[in-house]
């Protein structure tokens, strides 16, 4: 974008995902264009990866909007450039294709990470924070607790703990497991 000369001001970047549009930056981008601007994109999968999402985008920004859109590695894709009908259509089938194969390609990859965790699951990798052993008192608060002698918020303040914290072990220790 640099090398094209665009302003630091006119450079919109988001951090996440381009599975949908509801990016925040994506939408200050939107808001802040008018009529015969120009979007350049690196590339059509840094627009979106939603197949139908990336042509209802391009319909919004091309016809109601009145944007023109490059495609920096895909000169086909340029509205500046073909405006007659052939041009139109060439350029239609090309963002067609591409924007099939950016939702193809996000689904290989929830595909392959959700392959990955389930290996990993089976090799014994735990996700999440790592597990704290129970207090050594847990025992003897739970006890005084479902006794009925303290509270559930007491016996937590004894065991040193939120009392959703020992709600939670709790149950998993009358269930019998427990970290303990």
């Amino acid at each position: 974008m640099r090398q094209l000369s665009i302003p630091e001001e006119n450079i919109f970047l988001d951090k996440q995902s381009g599975k949908d549009f509801q990016r925040p930056q994506y939408r200050r981008l939107v808001r802040r264009l008018k009529p015969d601007d120009v979007l350049y994109v690196k590339s059509i999968d840094r627009l979106g990866r939603n197949y139908e999402e990336i042509l209802e985008q391009w319909r919004v920004l091309t016809k109601e909007r009145r944007v023109d859109i490059a495609v920096l590695d895909m000169p086909l894709l340029d509205t500046r450039r073909g405006k007659d009908l052939l041009g139109t259509f060439l350029s239609d089938i090309v963002l067609q294709v591409l924007s099939f194969v950016s939702e193809n390609e996000r689904a290989n990859i929830r595909q392959r990470q959700a392959e990955g965790i389930h290996a990993a699951r089976l090799r014994g990798v735990r996700f999440g924070r790592p597990t704290k052993p129970l207090p050594e008192n847990f025992h003897s608060a739970y006890q005084r607790w479902k006794g009925g002698a303290i509270s559930g918020a007491a016996a937590a303040r004894e065991c040193g703990m939120p009392l959703s914290s020992f709600r939670y072990q709790a149950r998993l220790y009358e269930a019998g497991t427990s970290r303990q």
